[in-house]
């Protein structure tokens, strides 16, 4: 149904726990549900050492997500609540790890089942103890840390973790509490301790997005303190991904900035941005993975050793009599199952690279949303074909209307200025084989992989969005278009057989949907991607289980055959993809496909000889009377809970238009 950009990051959505059907995992669930009760009990103990170790082994357990509704069950969350105001500071970080790893690891419904057992009480007064002392320590002095006394700093970050995790269910509770100024008060020590203030930046990137409310409290001195972290320059992968982070920060939160200063900090935001997509991440990585395995043999072999028994069986661990172990790692972005970031990097090396894929992938984000309007209703199929015209607008032709969305002169121009796009393309072809062969080899260096997988997906999306604000100059004239078109063939078809990742899929097709609608706007001839290979593609997509590939494909076909239409001797074509158009209007199980599907073959046959040629061999209004009562039946049925208000409205309009198509298919047909 026309231009359609792709609607803001959001969260990162983390898997659901799946379902324990084998009789060797109903054991196992025994099993631990045993343990975790008896873990449980452990944490009521008067001795510290064992409540320590019983938040070390939770912590350790609830990594394996199959452990975790027996966690939950025996109400693991309102026993490790109140451990976080321990006197023992030890058991304080090993049961902030725990919730931390809990909330991570087990997705949305967890995080809400942990703020709805009010684990926010708790986390809030040890936000605000943690806030108090790092004020009292100041930024430069130095903690004597004893034998089992952490520094307050590494209490903190474990909390703010887990506050980043629950933020997006205890929006109100953040506010309401105060908790920016805890952040802030974290983000303020980005010199002295920068793991810290990346824990805070990335809670304070994703509680500010879409938040009102927050607006009122970011007073100048925490405006200041972004500033600081903006203008930083300390040349690392850590202080990076701080300044991204910032970065994104400070565009959620840009309505508050003076005016007088936007236009220079929206050009600081877009640079920083551009200083991360500038870093040649394949040559990067190749060679922090030839350092860090650059080592002896035996070093090696030990590596690997751990790897193995870090991968073992949790349980079996347990069974064995598990040591105890403090809590590892970070927990950042996890989707897909990817929970690697918990585990410790194996090496400098291996940090470094996890860090800058993250910050990568994060100003990718970021700059997918900078391209998006706030409006509403862009969230949606924008350029509805023929809404608002007369029964009779079908012989002027629907064609392929575009209308750049408009971003302010200082947000376009620096976009431009910095090469964001010519960045964000080369993002594209990533990663290159030999950056892949090298993170093969060795399995602490594996997950990486699909890190960077993810970051070409990410700068397809963001290619997508690029294609809707910026003019065709500012793309690089109609050369560039016809390049890049050659370039997203080459992405989908160099391969002896289609790509089958359906995250790559959905990347890739609203990459070319945007790319196809431009060309069409601009009239210049399609010539990379030929009528063969778009419907391979297209017929591929149209399998995709992801909603959002099916849509895409089909207005591809709708795009492509609109402009076919305008040509000669292109019946055949036209048949094809009216074909095509009116399977998946038959047989697509969303309703939403199904209406861009009808909306494409009024687009496609709205006009042309040809088109009316190909209508009436292929017997295009018999089949459209056929499905239209279906059509209007799956509205009314399926319309009012599964749908929102603005999908509900387009369907409406469709329904419409295709009553208005089949009246002036049928008058043709008279005449």
């Amino acid at each position: 149904m026309g231009k359609k950009r792709t609607n803001k990051f959001p969260r990162p959505q983390f898997s659901p726990i799946g379902p324990m059907n084998s009789i060797k995992e109903e054991e196992e669930a025994g099993e631990v549900y045993s343990a975790a009760g008896d873990l449980l009990e452990k944490l009521q103990s008067a001795n510290p050492d064992i409540r320590e170790f019983a938040c070390a082994s939770i912590s350790k357990l609830v990594q394996e997500k199959k452990v975790i509704p027996s966690f939950l069950q025996k109400d693991v969350v309102r026993c490790l609540g109140p451990l976080l105001l321990d006197p023992s500071v030890g058991v304080r970080e090993t049961a902030a790890g725990a919730l931390r790893n809990l909330s991570a690891c087990g997705g949305y419904d967890v995080c809400d089942e942990m703020v709805k057992q009010d684990v926010m009480t708790p986390l809030t007064a040890l936000l605000q103890e943690c806030c108090t002392e790092l004020d009292a320590y100041g930024i430069t002095s130095q903690k004597q840390k004893g034998a089992d006394k952490p520094f307050v700093e590494d209490i903190a970050n474990e909390a703010i973790s887990i506050l980043w995790n629950l933020c997006s269910t205890a929006v109100s509770v953040f506010n309401k509490e105060g908790l920016l100024d805890v952040c802030i008060q974290c983000l303020r020590r980005f010199n002295h301790n920068v793991e810290l203030a990346i824990s805070a930046a990335y809670c304070l990137h994703t509680i500010s997005e879409d938040n009102a409310e927050l607006l009122p409290s970011l007073i100048p001195s925490a405006l200041q303190v972004l500033e600081m972290v903006l203008l930083s320059s300390e040349d690392n992968m850590e202080h990076m991904l701080l300044r991204t982070l910032a970065a994104g920060t400070v565009w959620n939160v840009k309505s508050v900035v003076p005016i007088s200063s936007q236009a220079n900090t929206i050009n600081a935001v877009i640079r920083i941005l551009s200083e991360t997509l500038e870093k040649n991440t394949n040559q990067i990585i190749l060679n922090l993975g030839e350092a860090a395995h650059a080592m002896p043999k035996v070093e090696a072999e030990i590596e690997m050793e751990e790897e193995m028994i870090d991968a073992g069986d949790a349980v079996s661990n347990l069974k064995d009599g598990m040591q105890k172990t403090a809590h590892q790692g970070k927990a950042e972005n996890m989707i897909n199952d990817d929970i690697s970031d918990l585990l410790p990097a194996r090496s400098e090396e291996l940090k470094h690279a996890t860090v800058l894929l993250a910050a990568q992938q994060t100003a990718l984000e970021i700059i997918v949303n900078m391209c998006c309007s706030e409006d509403p209703s862009d969230d949606e199929w924008e350029e509805m074909s023929s809404s608002d015209e007369s029964d009779n607008s079908m012989t002027e032709g629907a064609g392929i209307l575009f209308s750049p969305p408009c971003l302010s002169a200082e947000v376009l121009s620096a976009l431009v200025i910095y090469l964001i796009p010519k960045k964000v393309l080369e993002k594209t072809e990533f990663p290159d084989s030999g950056t892949v062969d090298v993170c093969m080899k060795y399995p602490t260096w594996q997950h990486l992989i699909a890190k960077m997988k993810r970051i070409q997906c990410r700068a397809l999306t963001c290619l997508h969005n690029l294609l809707s604000v910026l003019d065709i100059e500012e793309l690089g004239g109609p050369v560039a278009l016809q390049g890049l078109s050659q370039h997203l063939a080459k992405l989908v078809f160099s391969q002896s057989e289609l790509p089958k990742d359906s995250e790559f899929l959905e990347a890739v097709t609203s990459a070319i949907r945007s790319l196809l609608q431009r060309i069409a706007s601009q009239n210049l001839p399609q010539q990379s991607l030929t009528a063969q290979q778009l419907m391979i593609l297209c017929e591929a997509g149209a399998q995709c289980e992801n909603t959002s590939t099916r849509v895409n494909v089909v207005a591809m076909m709708g795009i492509r055959g609109s402009a076919l239409a305008k040509e000669d001797n292109t019946a055949e074509v036209l048949k094809m993809i009216g074909n095509f158009l009116l399977q998946v209007a038959n047989k697509d199980s969303s309703l939403v496909v199904v209406g861009e599907a009808l909306d494409a073959i009024i687009d496609v046959f709205a006009d042309g000889k040809e088109a009316e040629k190909a209508a009436e061999q292929m017997k295009l209004v018999q089949a459209l009377k056929s499905l239209q009562p279906v059509f209007k039946s799956r509205i009314q049925k399926e319309g009012k809970g599964a749908l929102s208000t603005d999908q509900r409205l387009i369907l409406d309009n469709v329904k419409v238009n295709l009553k208005r198509f089949i009246a002036y298919q049928e008058a043709l047909v008279k005449k």
